[in-house]
């Protein structure tokens, strides 16, 4: 837990002579603050996805089922190689609903996330995409929270479940009725009664 957070504790774990850290940071408050920013640095990197393709256009059935499995590969990424970065995140994060100069620069780094994310919506068409991005932050917090220190830690889920949940909130989103390759109602190739 954060309490196992000390200028000490970093020193020893980085191998540095002891009061190096705080030379950089000076009070507790400012060693929370290198701890999320640093944070967020890594969880920024297991976000990325791991090759440098061309974003995927959700706005086509193919796209839409590529842009799924890049939020479930970005999940199960977190969930499982970046379990400790995120279960330090939810530290930090409620450590920030006491700390008010904590929780001014997780609102900042998060709300670049959501930018970029609100972004990429817009382009494929969002009608909303302000409030889709924060619907979208929200469900992925979500999923990220109960598969990981919620009641169903125990059994997260595999990527194809994953995909499966990102796709119909994406679906959802952007008012499309695409069933990857299936036709259906409101489908290019499906009955439009």
């Amino acid at each position: 837990g954060l309490r196992g957070l000390t200028h000490r504790a970093v020193d020893e774990a980085a191998g540095l002579p002891q009061g190096s850290t705080s030379n950089h940071a000076r009070t507790r408050a400012a060693l929370l603050e290198t701890a999320l920013r640093r944070l967020a640095d890594l969880e920024a990197r297991m976000f990325s996805p791991r090759d440098a393709h061309p974003a995927p256009d959700p706005t086509t059935p193919d796209g839409l089922h590529a842009s799924a499995g890049l939020l479930a590969d970005a999940l199960h990424r977190s969930m499982t190689e970046g379990r400790q970065l995120l279960l330090a995140r939810f530290e930090l994060a409620l450590e920030a609903t006491r700390r008010p100069e904590l929780r001014r620069a997780y609102d900042d780094l998060g709300r670049g996330f959501r930018d970029s994310l609100e972004a990429v919506l817009r382009a494929a068409g969002s009608p909303d995409s302000g409030r889709h991005a924060r619907s979208l932050v929200s469900w992925f917090e979500g999923v990220l929270f109960h598969f990981t220190a919620g009641s169903s830690s125990a059994r997260p889920p595999d990527r194809e479940e994953l995909r499966t949940g990102a796709a119909e909130v994406l679906r959802g989103m952007l008012r499309q009725d695409v069933r990857d390759g299936q036709d259906g109602p409101g489908s290019p190739d499906g009955p439009t009664a």
